[in-house]
């Protein structure tokens, strides 16, 4: 046993790996440089690796709370938000480090300064899709099989990129897919109790600013700078901001906005598809608007009471900056996703 986990932990697999999918070292620094003699596996684990970053999160979920329905959409953010912070909260008290280079080629520079165990994009990929099919399966009509094989083709796709890729070792994927699967399993049977506290509770809005905070604020420290935290509260933050915003649809706006009713067929036409896509360009331009014009603002309040250039990039990693701006900008993007963009929807007509 003590033989086959050092195996799973070692470079060397992940570098083999690479190899058999045509990415190979090209000399440099650290095998930083690298040469492509496959491009279908290139691209299919690029993009795949892309399903568990930022650019998937802020588009896929409000998607589905726009297009899909909120219902859904609640009970993805309840498990992404835990799932997330558990894993970054892992890595961090673990310390597991990343595989070496050389020999393993790294594709990635951002997140070379975080430790490896367990994989949050394993994590994250498999608490998605497995809910959505858990959540979906009783709402719409099609085969469970068919869910289960698209859920589970989902998250071993982003698994394998994160070993192509040379961003964590097979022990990682496999350890983060079953801490997630674990996690799923344990809080599936309150999923309803959660939805109803979350829409109902007077005490909801303050519960999804202090715990946050909390959380973020006594997050493990380590002697040297690592995005982990910053991801941390942005997860948090966005998960909070859209929980506020389906407390304040269930309470101050139109129950159509806020639950939906459990459908059993969908007709798809070109139409609707036109009008998803409408909704989906609508929503997506207020997003993006609204983290440009908020992260703008929080940065420069903040810079100006701390006195620190808003350049100055080793006081914007300062805790104090930081956790935040990060929290104000996601929470808002998470709030106007929820309250602000389906109201925009209703305005235009495109309900």
């Amino acid at each position: 046993m003590a033989c086959l986990v050092r195996s799973l932990c070692d470079s060397q697999p992940v570098a083999r790996f690479q190899r058999r999918c045509g990415l190979f070292p090209a000399g440099g620094a650290a095998g930083e440089q690298y040469v492509v003699k496959n491009y279908f596996y290139y691209y299919l684990f690029t993009i795949s690796a892309a399903m568990g970053q930022e650019v998937f999160y802020i588009t896929f979920l409000p998607f589905t709370y726009w297009n899909i329905n909120p219902y859904v959409a609640r009970r993805l953010i309840i498990m992404w938000s835990i799932v997330m912070y558990i894993g970054q909260v892992s890595k961090d008290l673990l310390k597991w480090p990343r595989p070496c280079s050389p020999p393993v080629v790294k594709l990635e520079k951002r997140t070379t300064a975080e430790y490896g165990m367990p994989s949050t994009h394993a994590m994250a990929a498999t608490a998605i899709s497995f809910t959505f099919v858990a959540v979906t399966v009783n709402q719409y009509k099609y085969p469970l099989e068919l869910g289960l094989m698209g859920a589970f083709l989902f998250s071993t796709l982003v698994g394998l990129s994160r070993i192509y890729t040379g961003m964590h070792t097979l022990l990682d994927v496999i350890v983060g897919s079953l801490i997630s699967a674990l996690l799923t399993a344990l809080v599936y049977p309150t999923w309803d109790l959660i939805d109803h506290l979350m829409l109902n509770s007077p005490l909801c809005p303050a519960f999804c600013i202090v715990v946050p905070l909390l959380l973020c604020y006594n997050y493990p420290k380590l002697n040297h700078y690592s995005p982990t935290r910053a991801d941390t509260t942005t997860i948090l933050g966005a998960g909070a901001g859209a929980t506020i915003g389906f407390w304040i649809n269930n309470r101050y706006i139109s129950d159509a906005l806020a639950e939906a009713a459990t459908h059993h067929v969908l007709s798809v036409s070109g139409e609707m598809l036109l009008t998803m896509l409408a909704k989906f360009l609508v929503g997506i331009g207020v997003l993006v608007i609204t983290r440009q014009i908020i992260k703008n603002l929080a940065l420069k309040s903040l810079c100006s009471w701390y006195k620190v250039s808003i350049n100055d990039h080793k006081a914007l990693q300062q805790f104090r900056i930081e956790v935040p701006y990060k929290f104000i900008t996601y929470s808002s993007i998470g709030l106007n996703s929820t309250v602000l963009v389906p109201l925009l929807h209703k305005l235009l007509g495109l309900n």
